[in-house]
């Protein structure tokens, strides 16, 4: 049988304003025949259906939303959806509407206002009439349209509790008005009808307005996008789009440019900042062969880059994906929140109606109860519940993305927060990941000649081992001989003739086969092995080879593993390192770093099960690493967390990447994830203390229909704002240099 291929589409969903009509979409999108999964975003208005590619189309799930009440189209292309998400969200309740209303409710507020203070001004109760209506009927009218396209639908939404509310006050009024022989004066409600339209669409103006910066990172990086590139084809400059870029192209960016493509520079040198793409602060030095990331400024050098990777594949691109994924996907949190929301409208509406009729039948003023009604319908607004989540995690993976810390789903972000136990691979995550020369030792007493002969008999070697000593050499000015007759003997080392001397630098098995005596700096080259380290032997090859010393190469930690793995220490998280090098080497490191539990020797197919037996035992569990051989690990943890300048493999099995080989960066990811997740529940806390106490305030009686409005405008607009508030993180690096 054929396996069903699945497809991805995603929709821009106008008409949304609060949870319940989140979940109605939802809802609406699951019915269709095909559908697997359907997640809808209030903040982002937007639906990502998976499904099968060939019982599925567009049409139809455009045709399942707009039966559920709302409008949509298919954002067909990763640039249209990168727009959708990235522009500021434009209100439905505009500024305009909000003026006109303020302008017609101003008079009908004075009565209430001035009665309050001992006066009493209220107006004729047919201007009253007059000046409530428009704002009823043609300012509120999206209120009855949207309701009346919830009902259809069969479940209620805001708009649908706003409409009966605020109907029920004027229609009240307008009752009273009619039936009573005197003016009525400062018994109708026409005020309030008015004011709560009022306050609702001041309140959903800035919530718009509020979330339309919890995208700026997204914004940001889109910003970084080149639309031109500078290419040298023919020898000639030529000013092309960027899409008209080709792979292998010679660009040339010039002092102050952006970088448009990614590649390697063939040609040039120059300092790059880098900031907005690995959040590293200072500016990174680029010459020939090194690579660049397009979207990072060039400094004050001309840089010649051949291209080696466009469009979507780019580094930019894979971020700005990698941050709306995590961003249009729901936290496991969500789901409860969901649940509540789809009962939520239909609950309050009885609430109001008990209300209705205990005011009514017991208290015997039926005023009051519409009044109160009114008010608990008026108070029980959904928004804040849909807005907690999505808005704190969009500003939360938004920020992080800013400081190279990218986390791929919500769910990773928020399962992160509670991680007991980070398992760290060494090489390359925690080390440097290529050898240097740690230590040398002359058995004549001249450590620099040592050097100065190791060196010139390497030069212009490739292997990975003389290029540290080479380095090495030119750290301290040395000046390296001509080399002749080199000869590279295959897995033991290298001989040659520097100047008049005959030499030999290998392993301890080729020292052997020469008949070189190495006993004088055996001890120290055991304890040098001791630790992990791997040891070379240079001699002087003479009718009786002689040993002219020892060099010890082994992987340097990166300058920030020590406080890496302190910061993590002192958050009460539990480090372990595993590693494939020998028992050695993962003592050294794990030594040096104040890592109590290390496994050595560890195959790759093993580290997944150390993992998994951690899991077991030692809480939520996060694994860094960065090479292929660390995916499996990286999958099997809660967490997974991979470095970009390990491999493709790592970063596709991991929630988080890490844009810089920081380790540091780890404990900052758990701590914007410990934020985040503390403004979700900070969010949910509020969004639903302001229903658990105002409703009931509203049943009792003890809440003007006004002031439930006016709480009901500013519950969205307070758990938006205190999101926003993440915006102000910073990595600890940054907070202790003052940034």
């Amino acid at each position: 049988m054929k396996e069903q291929q699945n497809a991805v589409w995603t929709l821009a969903i106008k008409g949304m304003s609060c949870a319940s009509c989140a979940t109605r979409v939802e809802k609406g999108l699951l019915k269709v025949p095909g559908v697997a999964t359907a997640e809808v975003n209030l903040a982002l208005e937007t639906a990502q259906v998976t499904g099968e590619a060939t019982a599925l189309s567009a049409d139809q799930l455009v045709a399942a939303v707009v039966a559920a009440g709302y409008q949509a189209h298919l954002l067909n292309s990763e640039l249209e959806q990168a727009e959708h998400l990235a522009e500021p969200k434009q209100s439905p309740y505009g500024w305009w509407p909000i003026a006109a209303a303020a302008l017609l409710s101003f008079p009908l507020m004075l009565g209430m206002v001035t009665e309050w203070i001992g006066w009493r001004f209220w107006l004729s109760g047919w201007v009253q009439l007059a000046l409530a209506t428009p704002v009823q009927f043609w300012l509120g009218a999206r209120f009855y349209k949207a309701g009346w396209s919830a009902l259809k639908a069969g479940s209620g939404n805001m708009d649908l509790l706003v409409a009966i509310g605020t109907s029920a006050a004027y229609g009240l009024s307008v009752y009273l008005l009619l039936t009573q022989t005197h003016t009525g004066m400062g018994h109708l409600y026409f005020e309030t009808s008015a004011i709560v339209i009022t306050l609702v669409l001041l309140g959903k103006w800035l919530e718009t307005r509020a979330k339309s910066k919890t995208t700026e990172a997204i914004r940001a990086l889109n910003a970084l996008r080149p639309e031109r590139a500078s290419v040298i084809r023919d020898n000639q400059e030529l000013q092309v789009p960027i899409n008209a870029v080709k792979l292998g192209d010679l660009v040339m960016v010039r002092p102050g440019e952006r970088i448009a493509v990614d590649g390697i520079v063939a040609q040039g040198d120059s300092q790059v900042d880098e900031s907005l793409i690995t959040g590293e602060s200072l500016p990174v030095s680029k010459q020939a062969g090194d690579k660049v990331t397009g979207g990072s400024m060039n400094g004050e050098g001309v840089l010649y880059v051949n291209t080696t990777a466009l469009g979507h594949e780019s580094v930019l691109a894979r971020i700005v994906r990698m941050v709306e994924s995590a961003q249009a996907k729901k936290a496991p949190i969500q789901r409860l929140v969901d649940k509540v929301s789809a009962v939520f409208v239909p609950v309050v509406i009885v609430i109001a109606f008990l209300t209705l009729l205990g005011w009514g039948l017991f208290g015997g003023d039926w005023q009051v109860a519409i009044l109160n009604a009114v008010a608990v319908l008026v108070i029980a607004c959904p928004c804040a519940l849909g807005l907690a989540t999505p808005t704190a995690i969009m500003v939360g993976t938004g920020v992080a993305a800013q400081h190279g810390i990218l986390i791929k789903d919500a769910e990773a972000l928020e399962l992160a927060h509670a991680v007991k136990t980070v398992a760290f691979d060494k090489t390359g995550t925690l080390t440097e990941g290529h050898p240097k020369l740690q230590a040398l030792q002359s058995a004549l007493g001249d450590d620099k000649q040592l050097l100065q002969l190791a060196a010139s008999l390497q030069a212009g070697s490739e292997h990975p081992l003389a290029k540290a000593v080479i380095n090495a050499a030119q750290g301290q000015s040395l000046t390296l001989q001509a080399v002749q007759n080199m000869h590279a003997v295959a897995g033991k080392g290298v001989t040659g003739r520097v100047g008049e001397l005959n030499l030999a630098l290998g392993n301890t098995v080729m020292m052997a086969g020469l008949g070189v005596d190495v006993s004088a700096l055996k001890d120290r080259a055991q304890a040098l092995e001791s630790e992990g380290y791997s040891v070379s032997w240079l001699a002087l090859m003479n009718a009786q080879p002689q040993l002219l010393g020892l060099l010890a190469f082994g992987d340097a930690l990166k300058p920030s593993a020590i406080e890496a793995i302190s910061s993590l220490q002192r958050q009460g998280i539990l480090t372990v390192l595993i590693s494939g090098d020998n028992q050695g080497s993962a003592s050294s490191v794990a030594r040096q770093l104040g890592i109590e539990k290390f496994y050595a020797q560890v195959l790759p197919e093993d580290k997944a099960n150390i993992v998994k037996a951690l899991k077991q035992n030692a809480g939520l569990v996060a694994m860094v690493g960065d090479g292929i051989n660390d995916a499996p690990a990286l999958a099997e943890a809660h967490v997974g967390i991979a470095m970009s300048s390990g491999t493709d493999v790592a970063m596709h099995a991991a929630g988080v990447t890490l844009m810089r080989g920081d380790p540091a960066l780890v404990s900052d990811a758990i701590d914007i994830s410990r934020r985040t997740y503390a403004k979700i529940r900070q969010n949910l806390f509020w969004a639903f203390i302001y229903n658990v106490v105002g409703i009931p305030l509203a049943a009792l009686g003890l809440l003007n229909p006004v002031i439930a409005g006016l709480a009901m405008a500013l519950s969205s607009f307070s758990v938006v704002s205190n999101a926003l508030t993440l915006k102000l993180w910073r990595p600890q690096a940054d907070q202790q240099s003052g940034k």
